[in-house]
């Protein structure tokens, strides 16, 4: 399988992070994740974009899902007039570390964005 790219654009406020959690989803199972594997992919989506758009209905979540033949990457970015630097609880720091093979969380330019990665087993 080449890889394909799928983009998603929500409203930031949390009712919506169930569509970027449907994404994701789906494209782990593309990958061919198991179950538990794509559960944890739905963790580290959820997290993050909580922490990107800190619920806020009016912060608009751009979201990027790369589905490789044996990797899943995900980037988001919201664009956050002044906002201060997104955060993560020390749990939910301890949370991606479990779930996910790499993340980053972080500013970029006038907005915040995430990045986060992971391979099949014995990739």
């Amino acid at each position: 399988m080449s890889d394909q790219e799928i983009e998603l654009t929500i409203p930031g406020s949390a009712e919506y992070l169930r569509l970027a959690r449907l994404a994701v989803a789906d494209a782990g199972s593309r990958v061919g994740f198991s179950f538990e594997e794509i559960d944890d992919l739905r963790i580290a989506v959820d997290e993050l974009c909580f922490a990107l758009a800190n619920g806020e209905s009016e912060a608009r979540l751009n979201l990027k899902y790369q589905v490789g033949a044996d990797r899943l990457v995900v980037e988001g970015h919201c664009d956050r007039d002044g906002a201060a630097t997104p955060v993560l609880s020390d749990l939910a720091e301890a949370i991606l570390t479990a779930v996910v093979d790499e993340y980053h969380l972080g500013n970029a330019g006038e907005g915040a964005e995430f990045h986060f990665a992971k391979a099949l087993s014995g990739s």
